[in-house]
């Protein structure tokens, strides 16, 4: 059994998935047993299975179709054999130790899941540690961006502390470490959504097995590329989640 599983779900960005590898096996101390797949959802040929030839620690998968990201990472499910488990997004990047300092937060705190600060590429904290879901809060993001700064400071969590740990009930999917049993328990992502919402629904029912919190203690670069709001087939699979997401856990307006 190893420490820490990590998956990877790559779609034509090889680059990224390149680097994301190198700098988890760059920085994550040896004495952290580790094994990191990389899924691929791309349709085009490329050489990413070269990773898990370069490296004993990585494994390359490819399901042979799009996947999604819930998907991409639920297929490699029934393969771990890990006490906590890594969903990793390609446009991150570790400076420092992050999985052994993470790892020590959710054997302490006893927390189900733990996400670290996330931080884009000038050290700024991002705004992806959300209060519960709501279509208003939705809404805000989705269609008036610039509007309502107080109810958006409140929805993302900018009253808190961030230099203590504190319980989230919805963080961003990008860099989430998850008790690889409670992951299992759970049966990974719901495979309903494609794409969007789904970490959402992950978080929440963490939170109500066990708790979601915020480790101050160690910081992960996010490029955060924001496909929904460059691209209209990227949106309405966003909003089409959205709508999965509310019927299932409720239409809460406010």
């Amino acid at each position: 059994m190893t420490d820490i599983s990590i998956t990877i779900v790559a779609f034509n960005d090889e680059t990224d998935v390149r680097n994301a590898v190198s700098s988890i096996l760059e920085h994550t101390a040896a004495t952290v047993s580790k094994k990191i797949y990389i899924v691929d959802n791309s349709t085009s040929d490329n050489t990413l299975s070269l990773l898990a030839e370069e490296n004993k620690d990585v494994v390359y998968e490819s399901p042979g179709e799009n996947l999604g990201f819930g998907g991409g990472h639920n297929y490699v499910l029934k393969e771990l054999d890990s006490k906590f488990h890594a969903i990793v997004n390609p446009d991150i990047l570790l400076t420092e130790d992050s999985f052994s300092v993470l790892l020590t937060f959710l054997e302490e705190s006893g927390a189900g899941m733990a996400v670290p600060r996330l931080v884009d590429e000038e050290g700024r904290l991002q705004a992806v540690y959300r209060r519960e879901l709501t279509v208003w809060d939705m809404a805000v993001r989705m269609v008036f961006p610039s509007h309502f700064p107080k109810r958006q400071h409140y929805h993302t969590m900018q009253d808190m502390d961030y230099g203590k740990p504190f319980p989230v009930p919805f963080a961003q999917g990008s860099f989430l470490v998850i008790r690889t049993p409670l992951f299992r328990e759970l049966g990974g992502f719901d495979r309903r959504y494609f794409m969007y919402m789904e970490d959402a629904d992950l978080c929440r029912r963490v939170n109500a097995e066990s708790s979601l919190w915020y480790c101050p203690d160690t910081s992960v670069i996010h490029k955060w590329e924001r496909g929904s709001h460059k691209d209209i087939h990227l949106l309405k699979i966003h909003l089409a989640s959205m709508i999965r997401y509310f019927s299932k856990w409720g239409w809460r307006l406010w």
